[in-house]
């Protein structure tokens, strides 16, 4: 028997791909107990396509400024979920998940009763091989399997900064290894940290967290953050079988310049929220790598068709590493 889930969708103009997505649960295996859209856009839009397109078990709430944002509207629909729910899910609104999405990260607590949050696995966004033993410096090798190494770790292995702990778990100086460098294996893997757009969670995890208010508007590393904080009360697991495409629709999303100094800031708080009192060494390196990544990000400028954006982001970067300086974030314990 299957626990009684719910879903909740965080939206912010975005009512095409909010759309999609509704139409894509109509063949789930498993369907939510309740959907919950709360919609934190300026205008009406994401009303007028979901009132023409009815969907079970689907409640709508708009949110007002004061709620707007994605940790905020994830906590204000957390507060809205039906007490018989024992599983709280996430999706982003620009996913698509396969058929047996729910079905998955629902079994994987039965396999793993102890198991405080199961994350879903993003399938269209890396291209993975079986190991072919040829032990080739351009690829990550995990598991069996093999992916392209991205040029910033590359360039991170020349200057000693490679992550010291296994894809999932934060490094010592943080800037480790996402989900992302999972391989589509099948398995279900141990982690400290689960994409928050990809998630679930156990209804009771909420009782005692909610995600944190630091992270305002986009919200950008606040799955790190609370994910982070609930892996000291217990495990967290990846699904690699409960797969979803993630299309990363650009309405919606910030100027390149406040993302720019949120990817510093916002690292700089989810490295403190693990390690409040890093070593000189992990400070260090730490600072080294954002600094090495921010110069990589300013080549863009040069080799890459986006020039502007990689401008602006290069510069809200700098500006971002030098206020850290000065104004430190206050971190929420």
């Amino acid at each position: 028997m299957h626990k009684i889930f719910t879903l909740i969708i965080c939206t912010y103009m975005r009512p095409q791909p909010l759309l999609k997505l509704l139409q894509s649960l109509q063949k789930q295996t498993l369907y939510p107990g309740e959907i919950l859209i709360i919609d934190g856009s300026t205008n009406n839009e994401t009303k007028n396509v979901l009132d023409g397109s009815p969907f079970r078990n689907l409640k709508y709430y708009k949110v007002d400024s004061a709620n707007r944002g994605l940790t905020k509207q994830r906590n204000y629909g957390i507060g809205l979920v039906q007490k018989t729910s024992e599983i709280i899910c996430f999706l982003d609104d620009d996913t698509v998940p396969d058929p047996d999405y729910f079905k998955e990260l629902l079994d994987t607590y039965t396999i793993y009763p102890n198991a405080l949050a199961v994350g879903g696995y993003i399938s269209n966004e890396v291209e993975w091989q079986m190991d072919d033993g040829t032990k080739n410096k351009s690829k990550f090798y995990y598991d069996g399997w093999m992916r392209n190494e991205p040029s910033r770790f590359k360039i991170r292995q020349v200057f000693g900064l490679l992550p010291d702990t296994p894809p999932g778990f934060l490094p010592t100086f943080s800037h480790g290894r996402s989900i992302g460098f999972f391989p589509p294996s099948g398995k279900i893997y141990e982690v400290e940290q689960i994409m928050g757009g990809v998630a679930s969670y156990k209804n009771e995890v909420f009782e005692h967290l909610s995600f944190s208010k630091y992270f305002q508007g986009y919200g950008l590393y606040e799955d790190t953050d609370f994910s982070l904080r609930l892996a000291k009360k217990g495990s967290l697991y990846i699904n690699t079988n409960a797969q979803l495409a993630h299309y990363h629709e650009d309405s919606g999303r910030p100027n390149q310049y406040k993302y720019g100094k949120m990817v510093v800031r916002n690292g700089w708080y989810v490295w403190r929220v693990k390690y409040p009192n890093p070593s000189f060494k992990a400070s260090f390196k730490w600072h080294a790598t954002s600094f090495l990544l921010t110069l990589i990000r300013f080549t863009n400028t040069i080799n890459t068709n986006k020039k502007q954006e990689a401008f602006t982001e290069s510069l809200g970067r700098v500006i971002g590493w030098l206020s850290l300086f000065f104004n430190k974030p206050s971190i929420e314990r």
